[in-house]
């Protein structure tokens, strides 16, 4: 005959096992990144996005140059895309510019109560402490990998918000043994979606202006609002 646990004795059980610590492999990768995010001001990075949508099983790539700085919290970023075709994206405030200098045309986009997710996300990784990916991401360790000859560990986010999973449902950092900040990012969409961004040549800290991160528009570019 088996014997049966009382009720508040599985209750109790239950909640020390959700009050458990972080395996120890995964309390140190935080604890590293949350000793770079003390010190990180900026970064400078070549990138290669991947773009894939699951109804069409097909995916595309596009590669280029970011700068970006944490500023009062805030993301200041500039991307340079060279391939396959040539654009700038810049994000400074509540607003987006992208520029297309085959046409001489920026289109100027206003973020409003959306900026606050794009800082999220731009910055997630990147001089981000500790706190903050728990209190918005529950956490999980995924597997070992290799990047570019480095040894990596996959981190699963999930977003805590009811509003952000409407966007992104889960996301990936692959953070490498000898650094706290990610060499990869996947942000997963509803749907099957996802964006994977590879970065390369990494430099932390190299001291970036804000105008580093802006766009350098020429004279005489044509303006367009998209939103009117």
């Amino acid at each position: 005959m088996k014997k049966r646990f009382p009720v508040r004795f599985a209750a109790f059980a239950a909640l020390l096992s959700a009050a458990q610590p972080a395996p120890r492999e995964l309390d140190a990768i935080l604890e590293r990144m949350d000793r770079d995010a003390a010190g990180f001001r900026d970064i400078t990075a070549r990138l290669t996005k991947v773009v894939y949508t699951a109804v069409l099983s097909e995916s595309s790539q596009e590669s280029g140059t970011i700068w970006m700085k944490r500023a009062s919290n805030r993301a200041l970023m500039k991307v340079e895309i060279v391939s396959p075709d040539s654009r700038a994206i810049a994000l400074e405030g509540t607003t987006a510019q992208i520029y297309y200098p085959k046409i001489q045309t920026v289109q100027i986009y206003d973020l409003g109560k959306n900026r606050a997710l794009v800082d999220q996300f731009s910055l997630l990784g990147f001089g981000t402490r500790r706190r903050e990916l728990e209190k918005n991401y529950a956490i999980a360790l995924g597997g070992e990998e290799r990047l570019d000859g480095r040894r990596v560990v996959r981190l699963q986010l999930e977003p805590k918000s009811p509003r952000v999973r409407e966007q992104v449902e889960k996301i990936e950092l692959w953070i490498p043994e000898d650094a706290g900040y990610p060499v990869q990012q996947r942000f997963w969409q509803p749907g099957g979606d996802y964006y994977l961004i590879r970065y390369r040549d990494i430099r932390l800290n190299t001291g970036l202006s804000d105008a580093d991160c802006r766009l350098k528009l020429p004279q005489g570019v044509r303006r367009e609002y998209p939103q009117k």
